[in-house]
C-alpha cells in the first residue's frame, strides 16, 4: 500500500523540467518546481527543519507559540508543520504580501501582523522587529528565518542532493534567488562538495543590496536601496541565513524583466510562476545563453504564480507601468 502517515512526509523530490521552449539556445536549462511540495513552496523545506532544530535545542517546548516574519510562503511551510506538531502560529508580514497569502495563512490557522514596507528593518513598525516584540511579550519561539543555520542547512541536506541525482552530476550552473539566501546557498555549497567546478549564481532584484554586497563587500548606499515590485528574493539586510561564500556571482533582473519572463513562461512552457521565479528564469536564461551546450544550468521556481493572483493580472501590471 502506498500511503503516507502524514502531510510532511510528501515533502522534497520535486520534478525538474527542462525549459526546452523559454530557453531554446545555448546550455540546456532545468528548473526545479518547488510548486510541488505540500504547501506548495520551496519554504515547506525549513519550515519543518527550523520547528526540528528548535525542538533539539529545547528552544521550542510543547505548546509554545512560533511567531515569524514572512513574506507568506514560510509561514505556510511553518503552519503546516506547526498543526502537525501541535503549534500554534503567528506570522508577521511586510504590507505587500499579496491578500490571497494573507487568507492562506489565515486558512491554516495562523494569525498575520501585516507591517509598513517602507521602513528600516530596525524600525520598531518593521515585520521584523514586530516579531520580535511578540517573541519578548509572549515567550514566542522566533525560528528568524534570516538568521537560522537550519535555513540553509536544509537545502543542503535536501535540495543539492535532489538536485546532483535528478541531473546524473551533470549541472554545471546553480542559478537562484537571493531571498534569505538559504536555498541557493545550501543547495550550492552541496553542489560544490561535490563538484568544486559548479558555478553558483545568484538574481537579485534591482534596488536589493546583495548584487552591490557582492562586488563591494558591504551594504550599498542607503539611496540605492529602494522598493521593488519582485515577490519573495531581495532584502534590504544581510541575512546570517546565507552562506556567502559559496556563492560565485550576483546578477540584478528589473521588475519588468522578471514579470515579463512570468508570462513567457506561462506561455511557453505552461508553467505559471510568481515574480521571484520570474526573475530565477531571467537570469538563468541569460547565464544558459552565453554558455555552450556541454554545460548544464538549474534554476529553481519557489512557488506559483496562483499565490499572486491580485498581481500577475493585466489590470495590475499596467497600472505599475510593467505592461504596454
Amino acid at each position: 500500500m502506498e500511503l503516507y502517515d502524514n502531510l510532511l512526509e510528501t515533502l522534497g523530490n520535486t520534478p525538474l523540467v527542462r525549459l526546452g521552449r523559454y530557453s531554446p539556445t545555448g546550455a540546456p536549462l532545468a528548473v526545479k518546481l518547488e510548486s510541488f511540495n505540500p504547501g506548495s513552496s520551496v519554504k515547506d523545506r525549513i519550515g519543518i527543519a527550523m520547528i526540528e532544530a528548535g525542538e533539539r535545542s529545547g528552544e521550542l517546548k510543547p505548546g509554545m507559540t512560533i511567531v515569524e516574519p514572512t513574506s507568506g510562503n514560510t509561514g505556510v511551510g511553518l503552519a503546516i508543520a506547526a498543526i502537525l506538531k501541535g503549534y500554534k502560529l503567528v506570522c508577521t508580514a511586510a504590507d505587500k504580501i499579496p491578500p490571497e497569502k494573507v487568507a492562506l495563512l489565515e486558512a491554516y490557522g495562523a494569525k498575520v501582523h501585516v507591517c509598513p514596507t517602507g521602513v528600516p528593518a530596525d524600525d520598531p513598525r518593521s515585520y521584523y522587529k514586530t516579531a520580535e516584540r511578540i517573541r519578548d511579550e509572549e515567550g514566542a519561539f522566533l525560528p528568524y528565518q534570516y538568521y537560522n543555520q537550519a535555513n540553509p542547512q536544509a537545502h543542503y541536506d535536501t535540495t543539492g542532493p535532489e538536485i546532483w541525482r535528478q541531473t546524473d552530476g551533470r549541472v554545471t550552473h546553480w542559478v537562484a534567488g537571493i531571498g534569505t539566501g538559504g536555498t541557493i546557498s545550501g543547495a550550492g555549497k552541496y553542489l560544490k562538495d561535490r563538484n568544486p567546478e559548479v558555478r553558483v549564481i545568484g538574481v537579485d532584484p534591482v534596488g536589493s543590496v546583495y548584487a552591490y554586497y557582492k562586488q563591494h563587500g558591504e551594504l550599498p548606499p542607503e539611496d540605492e536601496i529602494h522598493q521593488y515590485l519582485i515577490d519573495g528574493i531581495g532584502e534590504d539586510l544581510m541575512p546570517e541565513s546565507i552562506w556567502f561564500e559559496y556563492i560565485d556571482e550576483v546578477i540584478t533582473v528589473d521588475d519588468r524583466t522578471a514579470y515579463d519572463a512570468v508570462r513567457e513562461l506561462a506561455r511557453t512552457e505552461a508553467i505559471f510562476t510568481g515574480s521571484s521565479g520570474g526573475a530565477a528564469a531571467a537570469g538563468a536564461r541569460q547565464v544558459a545563453a552565453a554558455l555552450g551546450a556541454d554545460q548544464f544550468v538549474v534554476t529553481l521556481f519557489p512557488d506559483s504564480g496562483e499565490r499572486y493572483l491580485s498581481k500577475i493580472n493585466e489590470a495590475w501590471l499596467r497600472a505599475n507601468g510593467l505592461l504596454d
